[in-house]
């Protein structure tokens, strides 16, 4: 199923800047949420799953279209929570199943420990919590060198550490083709936000394990199959060992809903269900 339903967008004040937004479908509310990706890659997703859904997509702050006064400040997953609890009280079709990925998955929990209220259900996809890793330490380090070596203006070599540290993968002239040319000022903005002030706070964010367990929201953790002992499989493990939670598997790897959008509609339909 794939709706051609029009896209209606939009962008709200928060306090210290703007977040743009997306929705699309009729249903009940499903919001797709990255970080630092924004609602791009979301869209075939989106697509197939406004069939049956109002899906609601956003840019996280400082990324895509939407904009912080402040560059200096750092995106910490509480401030993403709070832009995200805004933008579905906006929409008033909530509360919302949440799909978060990567950051966008620590955006879900911490929104699940401020906000329960607002996200009945949660999809932490792939969440990289680094601290709850036995060698966190040398995660850390490398996390450091990554910033370290782009603080240098080596964009491309940040980058290619970031991939070896996670085992994300890339193929070398796709990465010359998208960090290596001429890029467009926002996109530069965009990485600089990242890796100043983004990197640091997602991974290396601690949740209350404690609040997470009291939460009313049901939290479902999800891995791609594909993702096997990669450092998103290892974090996602570790949080379901500690919430009691038997991780859920989806179809592809850590971007399995870019790679397979049919296939990761499919298996969130039957999950929702």
């Amino acid at each position: 199923m794939t709706s051609t339903a029009p896209v209606t967008s939009g962008t709200l004040a928060v306090p210290d800047g703007t977040i743009y937004y997306e929705v699309r479908g009729s249903g009940p509310l499903l919001a797709l949420i990255g970080a630092p990706m924004d609602s791009g890659p979301f869209a075939p997703l989106a697509e197939l799953l406004a069939a049956d859904h109002t899906v609601l997509c956003s840019d996280p702050r400082g990324h895509g279209r939407s904009i912080v006064h402040d560059l200096d400040r750092d995106s910490t997953p509480e401030l993403r929570a709070d832009d995200l609890a805004r933008v579905i009280t906006h929409v008033g079709l909530g509360p919302a199943t949440v799909l978060g990925s990567s950051g966008g998955a620590i955006t879900g929990l911490a929104l699940a420990i401020a906000r329960p209220d607002l996200v009945p259900t949660l999809i932490a996809h792939e969440p990289p919590l680094r601290e709850l890793l036995d060698d966190r330490d040398e995660i850390r380090a490398q996390t450091e060198e990554i910033v370290a070596v782009y603080d240098t203006g080596d964009t491309l070599g940040a980058i290619r550490k970031f991939f070896a540290m996670t085992g994300l993968d890339m193929p070398e002239e796709v990465l010359q083709q998208v960090f290596g040319g001429e890029r467009d000022p926002r996109s530069i903005e965009s990485d600089d936000f990242f890796y100043r002030h983004e990197l640091r706070t997602t991974s290396g964010w601690q949740p209350s394990l404690e609040a997470l367990r009291a939460t009313p929201t049901r939290i479902i953790i999800g891995i791609g199959d594909e993702s096997g002992d990669k450092f998103c499989d290892r974090t996602s493990r570790a949080l379901g060992r500690e919430l009691g939670i038997e991780p859920t598997l989806f179809p592809g790897g850590h971007g399995g809903f870019m790679e397979q959008p049919d296939a990761f509609a499919k298996r969130l339909r039957e999950i929702l269900d």
